[in-house]
């Protein structure tokens, strides 16, 4: 958890921080909630972790809107075909990328570079590099990019607040353009995923399982196994 900007835990919470490799093997998707609050500290802390996730050029193209109102939950479940967790779960953040993000952050995007320490000449490359590959891309490509960026910064909040002591549900079943509505989400904003967090309510949902490594990873090219 080191370096994230502006980190704080309430006593409550640092009270059961989990280690990363305990919170990712203890992860559920979990089926119900109990409507707890949050404290805004929390939730601010969570964000923050999505903020310090990796994305291509580092442009940056996340945008969360963090929904807790109860008027709110329940125009959101009805985009989520009826799910109830919707509505039980103490925040639900959307998780989305916006189209011409990089088109308005190019300027800071160099500035921030700049003052991490990158070089004058990839600096003044930049704007091109980014311009060149992000204009290149369909509509389609352009929201399979933004895929990618988006969940590295929904996997980092997630695994922050179960470290926490959270429980969570990354949720992929919504209508797209119905959570547009209901958020009020400008043209350019793509829903990636939707991230609910709270306390659990009831049973925790059972061990699905997962296959072994050796099932799923090689050494060096397809079909060598890992010594």
């Amino acid at each position: 958890m080191d370096g994230l900007p502006n980190c704080r835990y309430t006593v409550a919470v640092s009270e059961s921080l989990k280690s990363l490799p305990d919170a990712i093997r203890e992860r559920r998707s979990t089926p119900s909630f109990d409507g707890s609050p949050i404290p805004a500290e929390d939730i601010r802390t969570i964000l923050e972790a999505g903020i310090a996730a990796p994305s291509g050029y580092n442009v940056q193209p996340w945008r969360f809107v963090v929904v807790q109102s109860p008027e709110q939950k329940k125009k959101l479940r009805a985009a989520c075909y009826n799910q109830a967790k919707v509505e039980e779960a103490s925040v639900v953040i959307a998780c989305c990328g916006d189209v011409d993000s990089w088109r308005r952050d190019a300027d800071d995007i160099v500035r921030m570079g700049l003052e991490g320490g990158m070089s004058e000449g990839y600096a003044s490359q930049l704007k091109s590099y980014v311009e060149s590959y992000l204009l290149s891309l369909n509509a389609d490509q352009m929201h399979g990019w933004l895929n990618k960026q988006v969940t590295y910064a929904a996997a980092y909040m997630q695994l922050t607040a179960e470290v926490m002591g959270y429980d969570t549900a990354a949720m992929e079943g919504f209508e797209q353009n119905e959570v547009k509505e209901a958020l009020r989400l400008p043209l350019s904003y793509w829903v990636v995923s939707l991230l609910a967090i709270g306390r659990l309510k009831g049973p925790d949902k059972y061990d699905g399982g997962r296959f072994d490594l050796n099932h799923v990873a090689f050494a060096e090219e397809f079909g060598k196994p890992l010594r």
